[in-house]
């Protein structure tokens, strides 16, 4: 309030002092009074704001440049570039809490800007005894936005663990059963969705900000997958949720050594048969719900948010009309019986054998996009235990090392998928191992031109990727 007040009175008395200077002779009179004012404008001069009256130099950037320097661009990534892109959202811990558990690692590579997946990891208490600890890991595919899943980071298993709290054991002896347990961590995600779905339904209507409005509208507007895990040390069991295309699979050494890929997880999408019988089936009459392996246009078949897929109709153009939020599907599409989609989640249960090395990947359709299941567990089966040279590289053909690379080559010769031959061991990292094989191994030139696209352009050759590994009985 003062500085708003001071202003135009230093104005004024700038301006009065120039016309005294130029009307007035000089005269000890004169100097006496207008020393005073100049003693008292300088004290003023010097608060905050007022630099103008007394600066002789400014800030303002300078655009000369030599025109040499817009001549040569950054190169592409080098090997040690390609290493730092893959590790520099990784993390790694060892466990020594949880029984079973020794180790899991995570690493993260973003195509969109910002990143659209998110992900969580660490310990809970048991929702049957706070003095058991749990561990959670957890994937959450974004599209359209970001913003459901994060919002999933912060609240899902908040939801989940609220309705397996609500699930007691049978006696103090007897562990709950895994029916029991499955159950309940639907609900939370169906919990958790509807309030998404239906908190921005009576935000429309509130008396709430504009801009709080669509703040809480956007994880409606906005989707996510999600796979979540929770291992229960006392059972040693491992419940894992799906609802999306993330892929969960379980890595299981057989007696003679070999590494078995378990799914533990199937991808609900456009191109699951039985998700499309199952979309049908609630839908009946109504054709090409389900075509081209998307369903209205979506490849997911189940997801958070989404609301456009889940909202009716007349309520998808309120908000258009109100929010300018996303068109309704019609006419594109025929809709007449929303929802389409659903949260809800495909949940397993799985022992895991104290006898048995095991691991777990948990990653998004990025990674699963270049590898199979059994490739995945292949890669850290053979990471875990290198070959006896100790590097774990293969030698790529000299004629596709050799050969000037360009995209065209992807439909030629060379492979945009995972291949054996470029397999490569040299990160301490599981999942920055399995990130790095995935986009081109020891293929310099195709893993590094797939980093060199920056977005929006390099969702063209590669998806946000996310990806953890859990270790179960096994040291590294």
């Amino acid at each position: 309030m003062l500085s708003c007040l001071a202003r135009p009175r230093i104005g004024r008395v700038a301006s009065s002092i120039v016309r005294t200077r130029t009307k007035r002779p000089f005269s000890m009179k004169s100097f006496s009074s207008n020393s005073k004012i100049y003693i008292a404008t300088a004290g003023l001069i010097s608060t905050p704001g007022l630099w103008w009256l007394t600066a002789t130099t400014d800030d303002v950037p300078c655009l000369e440049s030599s025109p040499t320097e817009h001549l040569a661009p950054e190169p592409g990534p080098s090997k040690e570039d390609v290493t730092h892109l893959l590790s520099k959202e990784a993390y790694s811990f060892q466990v020594r809490s949880i029984a079973g558990v020794n180790r899991y690692d995570g690493a993260q590579l973003a195509s969109n800007s910002p990143c659209e997946d998110r992900f969580l990891h660490g310990t809970l208490s048991s929702p049957w005894n706070e003095n058991d600890q749990w561990m959670s890991w957890g994937v959450f595919d974004g599209h359209s936005g970001w913003q459901t899943a994060d919002l999933l980071t912060k609240q899902l298993l908040l939801f989940v663990r609220r309705r397996l709290a609500e699930t007691k054991p049978p006696s103090n002896n007897e562990s709950v059963p895994n029916e029991s347990v499955q159950r309940a961590i639907m609900k939370g995600f169906v919990d958790l969705d509807d309030s998404i779905i239906k908190t921005a339904q009576d935000t429309s209507k509130s008396k709430d900000s504009f801009q709080d409005k669509v703040k809480k509208l956007l994880p409606a507007y906005a989707g996510s997958c999600a796979l979540l895990s929770l291992y229960d040390p006392i059972t040693s069991t491992l419940h894992v949720a799906c609802t999306g295309d993330s892929r969960a699979i379980l890595g299981q050494r057989g007696p003679d050594g070999s590494w078995e890929a378990i799914p533990l997880s199937v991808d609900q999408s456009g191109s699951n048969e039985d998700e499309v019988a199952r979309i049908s089936k609630e839908h009946p009459g109504e054709e090409n719900i389900a075509k081209n392996g998307r369903v209205l246009g979506l490849a997911v078949s189940r997801a958070f948010g989404d609301s456009l897929w889940k909202w009716p109709l007349d309520f998808q153009k309120e908000m258009k009309r109100k929010f300018n939020g996303p068109a309704p599907l019609t006419p594109r599409y025929d809709v007449h019986t929303p929802p389409y989609l659903t949260a809800e989640p495909v949940v397993t249960s799985t022992k895991i054998d104290p006898d048995k090395p095991s691991f777990l990947i948990l990653a998004t359709d990025g990674l699963w996009d270049h590898l199979s299941n059994k490739q995945g567990v292949d890669l850290i089966g053979n990471w875990l235990e290198p070959e006896p040279q100790g590097t774990g590289e293969k030698t790529i053909k000299p004629e596709l090392r050799d050969r000037q690379f360009d995209y065209g080559r992807f439909w030629e010769d060379v492979n945009w998928k995972f291949v054996e031959e470029r397999t490569t061991a040299q990160d301490d990292n599981a999942a920055v191992h399995l990130m790095r094989n995935s986009l081109g191994g020891n293929h310099h030139e195709l893993i590094a031109g797939r980093l060199a696209f920056g977005p929006p352009f390099s969702r063209r050759v590669r998806d946000d990727i996310t990806v953890q590994v859990v270790f179960f009985n096994v040291e590294k």
